[in-house]
This record gives structure tokens, C-alpha cells and sequence, in this order.
């Protein structure tokens, strides 16, 4: 009685590819540019962005006055001029640095203690996270408005009523510390958002470098320094530049407490531009006004473009 022989690994591979149907290969799709597909939106934004632009760039070279509107014409770089030569426009740009800068930093600040308090493990973590991101949600015209009739009134606020039962006077806020004032109401719609970011950060976090860290002696500032700080730097930086962008436009929080005043100690370069557009009903000096605006958020954007691109490549 002869035995068969047992097949090796490679015959029997070489018999599972024999009996396996071979696949038709598929027809290649016909290739399609992903450029032409992409146009019609790159199209439509280029119109979206153009011409709004190049509107602002001929009104801010036209004589265009609401209040006599059959008065107009070229002027060329007259109102420039007009702009520059306006005693509110130094102010209007100081006031716009210091509560673009003091609510950056503020922001900044409370979101990094926010968020490496939101990260421990306590009863209750889920709702306070909750509860510290709800304030973004806030429309700020409503926000302001909470802020200036229930918290900062003189006569009626918490703040006042806070003030007698400690016998102190109140303060009336929006008269004695109007950009103080519109700064703690922006911080407190922002301070989440960041919040927000760098808790989500802040869990992306390696904790064997954390465990290693603490067996090596570091605790308290020294881990936060030489740990947490470097791995927050990439989001820190995202969160000053989109907070740049959008606090560079603050309007909604002013014209519902201060309207830029007294005087104009709380108007910003924003604020003006309406000011000389809807108050003063120059068209023209308005657009010239939106013009040195976009100038000057393109050099902020330049510089910020720039520090992201520095602490990417760390």
C-alpha cells in the first residue's frame, strides 16, 4: 500500500490560484480635473470677496454724502485725508489695541486655568464643562445687555448690590470705566472658546510623559513649564489669531452699552467707521475709514501668520 504524498505549503497555494476565478480587471474611470470641479466655488468666493472690495476702494474716492446725495465726484485721496486729519482716529485705533490686546491676554489666561481645571477628575466634571463653554453660545447683543441692566447698573445691578452689603459706593461702569467694562463683557463670551481649545488639547496630552515627568521629581509649575506650556504652544497661537480676527470687529457690545462714549473714550476704529458712515452720512469717509482698517488687520494677519508658521515648525 503506497501512501500519497503530502502537498508543501507552495503547491497548495499554487492549486488555490488555480481554482480561484480569475478577476476581470475594471475599466479605468475617465479621469476628471479636480479644478474644474473646485471653479464655480472659487469663482463664487473671488465675487463674494472682489466685489464688496473694490466697491469700498471707489466710494473711498468719490464725494458721497447722504445728506446731498446729487453732490458728487471724484476726489481722489480727499478723504483720506479727511480721515487721518479726524482727532477721534488716534484714540479709535488706541482703543481698539488695548481691548483687542487686554481681552487677548485675559482670554488666554482664564482658558489655559480653565482648561487645566475642567481636566482633572471631580463629581460633576461633565456639567461644569457645560456650564464654562455655554457663555460663547451668547448672542453678544444679548450678552451686553445682561451685563449693563442686571450685573454692571449702578442703582440696580448685582455689582451695586454686592457694594452695600460691604458699604462700599457703586460704581457706575460704562460712565468711569466704559473700555474696561466692554473688555470684561468680550472676555467673558471668549474665555470659553479657548477653553474650549485647549482642554481639547490638553487631552491630546501624552500621559506616560506626564507619569515619566512625576517619577523624574517634576510637580506643580515645574511639570506645567517644562511639559503642558511647550504642548500648548501650537494651540495658544490658533486661538490668538482667530480671537484677533474677530475681536478687531467688535461692534454689537458698544453700541448697546457705551455708543463709544462719554466722549470718546470707548469707541473703536469699528465704531468710528459707522460713526462717519450712519451718524455723519459720509459714504466716502466711511469707505476710507473700512480701507485703513483692512490695512491694518492685514498687518496683524501678517504677523500672526508668521507665529503660527514659527511654532508649527517647532
Amino acid at each position: 500500500m503506497t501512501v500519497a504524498p503530502i502537498p508543501t505549503a507552495t503547491q497548495f497555494d499554487r492549486k488555490l490560484s488555480i481554482a480561484k476565478p480569475k478577476q476581470k480587471p475594471e475599466a479605468n474611470a475617465p479621469g476628471v480635473n479636480p479644478r474644474i470641479l473646485l471653479t464655480p466655488s472659487v469663482v463664487l468666493l473671488l465675487i463674494w470677496m472682489i466685489v464688496p472690495l473694490a466697491m469700498t476702494l471707489w466710494f473711498s474716492t468719490q464725494r458721497y454724502n447722504l445728506l446731498n446725495p446729487g453732490i458728487g465726484g471724484f476726489v481722489g485721496f480727499r478723504n483720506y485725508e479727511y480721515l487721518l486729519r479726524d482727532p477721534a482716529l488716534l484714540g479709535a485705533v488706541i482703543n481698539t489695541v488695548l481691548l483687542v490686546g487686554g481681552v487677548l491676554i485675559v482670554s488666554v489666561v482664564c482658558g489655559v486655568l480653565l482648561a487645566l481645571l475642567l481636566d482633572q477628575r471631580f463629581p460633576g466634571r461633565n456639567l461644569c464643562r457645560l456650564l464654562a463653554i455655554a457663555p460663547f453660545f451668547v448672542m453678544p447683543t444679548v450678552s451686553a445687555l445682561v451685563w449693563k441692566n442686571l450685573l454692571m447698573h449702578p442703582v440696580n445691578g448685582l455689582f451695586a448690590w454686592i457694594a452695600s452689603l460691604l458699604g462700599l459706593p457703586a460704581i457706575d461702569w460704562f460712565t468711569n470705566y466704559p473700555l474696561f467694562s466692554i473688555g470684561i463683557i468680550v472676555a467673558w463670551q471668549w474665555i470659553p472658546f479657548a477653553t474650549l481649545i485647549l482642554l481639547t488639547a490638553l487631552q491630546s496630552l501624552d500621559h506616560e510623559q506626564m507619569q515619566a515627568a512625576n517619577i523624574d521629581g517634576a510637580r506643580g509649575f515645574q511639570l506645567f513649564r517644562h511639559i503642558i506650556l511647550p504642548h500648548l504652544y501650537r494651540p495658544i497661537t490658533i486661538v490668538a489669531m482667530i480671537e484677533t480676527i474677530f475681536l478687531l470687529s467688535i461692534f454689537a457690545e458698544i453700541l448697546v452699552t457705551t455708543s463709544g462714549g462719554p466722549g470718546t473714550q470707548s469707541m473703536t476704529l469699528p465704531f468710528l467707521i459707522y460713526k462717519i458712515a450712519l451718524l455723519d452720512w459720509n459714504v466716502g469717509g466711511a469707505s476710507a475709514g473700512g480701507v485703513f482698517a483692512i490695512i491694518l488687520a492685514n498687518i496683524v494677519a501678517f504677523f500672526l501668520i508668521r507665529s503660527i508658521a514659527h511654532n508649527l515648525e517647532r
